[in-house]
C-alpha cells in the first residue's frame, strides 16, 4: 500500500480520498478551507495538514484535485506549495481539469527536481466520485502510469495512458466538447417533445432503445423533463471547461462551431441565475419563454 497526499476536498476530491483510504493507502489530506479537511478525517481514518507543503512530506504519490490552472499553481508551486514538501523520486498526480500549457509547465518544474508527473483529468461526475467509477484521462510516462495506476484503481473503472504530458487534459477538452452537443441535442429533443404535446418520458423510453441513446439521455432526461437541476456538474465549471478548449482551438486551428454556441448558450443560462444548475439545464433555456 502507498503513502499518499490528496490536496482538494471539493465533490470530487472529498470522495475520491475516501476510497483511497478503503482500499488501505495511508492518506493525508489537505484543503483550502480547513473545515473541509476536518469534516473528511472524521469521516475516514486518515490524517490532514495545514499546507500542501505539509501534505506532501514523506508521500509516495502526491493527488492534486483542485478548481483551474492559477489554483493549480498555487497548490503545487506556490510558497507552501507541494514541490517544497516532495522528495526526488515521488510523484504528482494532478486530476484537475485544467490548461494542456500549464501541465507541461508543472512537468518541467518538476522533473528539474526529480518529481514525476501525470496529467489525470477525471470523467465521471460527483456520482462516478461517490461509487470510484470515474474515467481517468492521462498524460506522461509510461513508467509512472504503471507505477499510480493501481492506485488509482481505487476511485477509477478506466484509467488509460494517451501521450505525453498534456495529453490527458487534451483528451478532457474532447470529452466536454461530445458532452456540449450531446445535452444540447437532447434538450431540443425534449423541447420539442413538450410542444408537440407528447408524452417525453414515453418518447425517451422508446427513442433509448436505439441510435439516439447516450449517457445523458439515460441518466437525466427525467430530472430534465421535470425541470431539475441540481444533479452533476455545475454550469460554472463547465464553462471554464469549455474556455480551456475554445483557447486550445484557436491555437491548433479546430473549428468547433457547435462547442463555441452552446457556451453562449450556457452563458445564457448563467444570466437566469443558473450558475450552479447542472449542465443539462440547457433545456431551460429554451423553456423560459415557451
Amino acid at each position: 500500500m502507498a503513502k499518499v497526499a490528496f490536496l482538494g476536498l471539493g465533490v470530487m476530491g472529498f470522495p475520491m480520498a475516501g476510497h483511497l483510504v478503503s482500499q488501505g493507502h495511508e492518506v493525508t489530506v489537505y484543503n483550502r478551507t480547513q473545515a473541509k479537511s476536518d469534516l473528511w478525517t472524521q469521516t475516514y481514518q486518515g490524517k490532514s495538514a495545514p499546507t500542501p507543503k505539509a501534505a506532501s512530506m514523506g508521500q509516495d504519490i502526491v493527488f492534486t484535485c483542485v478548481g483551474n490552472d492559477d489554483d493549480l499553481r498555487q497548490v503545487v508551486l506556490g510558497e507552501q506549495g507541494a514541490i517544497h514538501g516532495m522528495h526526488a523520486g515521488t510523484i504528482l498526480v494532478d486530476h484537475t481539469t485544467a490548461s494542456a500549457d500549464v501541465a507541461r509547465e508543472i512537468f518541467a518544474v518538476l522533473a528539474a527536481k526529480d518529481i514525476a508527473f501525470l496529467d489525470a483529468p477525471i470523467s465521471g461526475g460527483q456520482a462516478g466520485a461517490e461509487k470510484g467509477m470515474l474515467t481517468v484521462m492521462i498524460g506522461g510516462e509510461q513508467a509512472t502510469f504503471d507505477a499510480v495506476k493501481p492506485v488509482i484503481a481505487a476511485y477509477s473503472r478506466c484509467a488509460e495512458l494517451l501521450g505525453p504530458v498534456g495529453s490527458g487534459q487534451l483528451t478532457k477538452m474532447v470529452n466536454q466538447i461530445c458532452i456540449a452537443g450531446v445535452v444540447q441535442g437532447l434538450a431540443e429533443g425534449l423541447h420539442f417533445a413538450k410542444s408537440a404535446g407528447l408524452d417525453g418520458l414515453k418518447v425517451i423510453e422508446v427513442i433509448s432503445q436505439g441510435a439516439a441513446q447516450s449517457w445523458q439521455m439515460e441518466n437525466r432526461y427525467k430530472t430534465m423533463w421535470q425541470g431539475e437541476y441540481n444533479f452533476g456538474f455545475a454550469i460554472d465549471w463547465m464553462r471554464k471547461d469549455l474556455g480551456i478548449a475554445l483557447d486550445e482551438a484557436r491555437r491548433n486551428g479546430s473549428t468547433l462551431p457547435v462547442t463555441a454556441l452552446v457556451d453562449q448558450f450556457y452563458a445564457d443560462v448563467q444570466a437566469m441565475k443558473g450558475n450552479r444548475w447542472d449542465t443539462s439545464s440547457l433545456l431551460a433555456r429554451l423553456e423560459k419563454n415557451r
